[in-house]
């Protein structure tokens, strides 16, 4: 790893966008979030980075015991629920708090100066309050002097990723460099191609560790399983049974329509449910977007359950020997809010490509 590349990752989460960085060479000295369970997989599984877990408007960039004097790259994806499509549907508000978090982001960005800027979040960002945010966003970086900027909306699953994801990226550097980036995936991952050698599992198993199927594994499989000797943290939330007995109607693609009425009763508008519900996944595409997978009821492609936290993980492209903490409700979470680390891979090594160009 070049010492050169020194990363600082604001808003870090369990640290998937991190974890991208470190594969590409990037050396992440410091890493900063408020929510307990991630900050606990993330010291877990980035051992060598300082962890601040405080609030992000109490933190001063400039206290160079905890933070590296003009960084190669400031990354981070402030809290993103307020730019959830559901939400600005009911509360497109510019009052929210939580709305204003990309401006510590910003002043993060003017203190520390760094060489590259990295700016990750929901599709959504781009449409709140008709753009303001983001035109902002772009204003206040060009007079910091980041005038090389990139922005645009990139699907995970151009970038090997098995799961069709839209994020939102803004990428800037004051050094000159003319960023782009192209989709690499030819051909893209399928879910059955994800889940290859991973156990079959029942409805609420709780399996710490086991071993991988026999047979031949996908190279996105042989990826992902690279130093991990056996498939880790197979659990499944339990569904009440007349929840598993409704997941039997749905066929791979299929979502709640599939279910009898009988069944539904306790819906009193069964029509308003929207499509992610009671989704079982199509094992010959990518993943839809798993987010907070287990609200949703999303389905095993083959078997009558949910999804292992395991097989979450594999849609996001976190390796096997990644381990998540928390109890399992945060550890869902924090998957389904992370960067996957495949697509921030992709990210960082053209800047690396770039700086080294």
């Amino acid at each position: 790893m070049n010492t050169s590349f020194i990363g600082v990752d604001i808003f870090s989460g369990a640290g998937g966008m991190s974890l991208g960085a470190e594969h590409s060479g990037i050396q992440i000295k410091t890493a900063v979030d408020i929510d307990k369970y991630s900050l606990e997989t993330y010291k877990y599984n980035h051992k060598e980075t300082k962890v601040i877990p405080e609030d992000i408007r109490e933190v001063d960039p400039t206290d160079t015991k905890r933070f590296p004097k003009k960084p190669f790259v400031l990354l981070g994806g402030p809290p993103c629920q307020g730019f959830s499509y559901s939400f600005i549907r009911r509360n497109d508000d510019l009052n929210n708090p939580r709305n204003w978090m990309f401006k510590q982001f910003l002043r993060f960005v003017s203190k520390l100066e760094p060489s590259w800027v990295v700016f990750e979040n929901v599709e959504g960002f781009t449409r709140f309050c008709g753009g303001k945010l983001v035109k902002d966003l772009k204003n206040e970086l060009l007079k910091i002097g980041y005038t090389n900027l990139y922005s645009d909306i990139l699907n995970a699953a151009d970038f090997g990723v098995p799961q069709v994801r839209n994020r939102f990226f803004i990428v800037a550097n004051k050094e000159g460099y003319k960023f782009d980036i192209v989709p690499n995936c030819i051909k893209r991952v399928t879910v059955k191609k994800a889940f290859s050698g991973l156990p079959s599992l029942n409805n609420g198993d709780k399996i710490d560790e086991t071993s991988y199927k026999p047979g031949r594994l996908t190279n996105y499989a042989k990826l992902m399983k690279a130093a991990s000797c056996s498939s880790k943290q197979n659990y499944v939330s339990r569904n009440q049974d007349y929840v598993i007995e409704r997941y039997r109607y749905i066929k791979p693609g299929e979502n709640w329509k599939s279910i009898p009425d009988r069944l539904m009763t306790n819906y009193k508008d069964k029509s308003r449910c929207h499509a992610g519900i009671y989704k079982r996944l199509d094992p010959n595409k990518p993943s839809i977007v798993i987010a907070n997978y287990r609200k949703n009821m999303l389905i095993h492609p083959d078997e009558d359950r949910g999804l292992s936290l395991r097989e979450a993980a594999r849609l996001q492209s976190f390796p096997d020997d990644f381990i998540f903490k928390g109890p399992l409700r945060s550890m869902q979470q924090q998957i389904g809010n992370a960067v996957p680390p495949l697509l921030a891979k992709a990210i960082f090594d053209k800047i690396i490509t770039l700086s080294c160009g």
